[in-house]
């Protein structure tokens, strides 16, 4: 599916399948295109181009209502003059469900979400957290096909969202629904979702498992969304049956993700994958440092003046020089493009 305003192509041959109970992750920064898309399979905006089927049957012709998907939403779009449980129903109500069904089906929905006890209350009585699980249910309730989700936790503490970001997960697998889940958060992502499909400036860059997007982004700009803060431009070189490459003054043995061959290139390797060590190949001097609990996470500085992110496990302090170092495993190593 493609969708412009304008002169802007906002998505881009957008092509994914989702099989029934599957929960995607739409991932990437602002702008990328993933709400966009998300409008387009909820119906609030028309394609450009392609078309959008459920089952065998075409339906981005069809209006909003008539494709009975549930929609939650940022701002969780709540009324604010109805009682939890009226808003739960709302759906049940414009579908003409008989009373006993619409009574049933929101017990069931409030069980699900845990709310049971919040269901005479006004959404401006709860908390953010409860609010969310009531757009949940109003979304779960009419029984959806697709459940849409766009960015649910974003207005959420940090606190309220790892208890909510369980909460969907849990309701998901008893729900066996198919999700398709909007985020900007590569650790929601990565928690929630069966596949994430990366997008950047309207396209897809990659669709895999959380662990294959972890340990293998397939590019370079992907690597870089998915926390591979160190991104540095280099120069690759044969040695024996590997490749080595540059950094700075340094030379590393890595892994090549793309085909490369020996001249430029652009390595990529996790702060958590970088650490001190005696025989590390890094020269730098340590500029900022942070206790993280169990370990240090900091900035440093090589002589040639490239920032690198790192971890340690023993103290490390502003001044310090350290020898930084990654196994080759971990060191990715792509053909030069325009993200270092």
């Amino acid at each position: 599916m493609s969708r412009d305003f304008g002169s802007l192509n906002a998505l881009k041959g957008v092509d994914l399948r989702v099989a029934r109970g599957e929960f995607i992750a739409l991932l990437g920064p602002s702008g990328c295109g993933k709400s966009t898309a998300l409008n387009c399979l909820a119906g609030l905006l028309p394609l450009t181009a392609g078309s959008i089927f459920l089952d065998e049957r075409r339906i981005d012709r069809l209006g909003p209502e008539q494709r009975g998907f549930g929609m939650v939403f940022q701002n969780y779009a709540l009324f604010p003059h109805m009682s939890v449980r009226k808003n739960i129903a709302f759906g049940l109500a414009m579908q003409r469900r008989p009373k006993a069904e619409i009574a049933r089906r929101v017990d069931e929905a409030l069980r699900l979400v845990r709310l049971t006890g919040q269901a005479d209350k006004l959404p401006g009585q709860i908390s953010g957290g409860q609010q969310q699980r009531v757009a949940i249910a109003r979304a779960i309730v009419v029984e959806p096909p697709l459940v849409l989700m766009d960015e649910p936790l974003s207005n959420l503490d940090a606190k309220l969202r790892l208890e909510m970001r369980a909460e969907i997960r849990r309701i998901h697998q008893l729900l066996g629904c198919s999700t398709i889940y909007v985020t900007h958060d590569q650790d929601e992502a990565l928690s929630l979702a069966d596949r994430i499909v990366v997008l950047r400036d309207g396209e897809v860059r990659q669709i895999g498992t959380p662990e294959d997007l972890y340990a293998r982004p397939a590019h370079a700009d992907v690597a870089e969304f998915m926390g591979y803060r160190n991104l540095v431009s280099s120069t690759a070189a044969a040695a024996g049956n590997a490749l080595a490459v540059t950094l700075g003054a340094a030379r590393l043995s890595g892994t090549p993700v793309e085909e490369v061959g020996p001249g430029p290139a652009t390595i990529a390797i996790r702060p958590e994958d970088l650490t001190p060590r005696a025989d590390g190949a890094i020269e730098a001097k340590v500029e900022t440092a942070e206790y993280r609990g169990r370990d240090f996470y900091g900035t440093a500085r090589t002589p040639d003046g490239i920032e690198l992110f790192f971890r340690a496990e023993e103290k490390v302090a502003p001044g310090d020089t350290v020898r930084l170092g990654a196994d080759p495993a971990r060191v990715l190593i792509y053909a030069r493009n325009g993200a270092a």
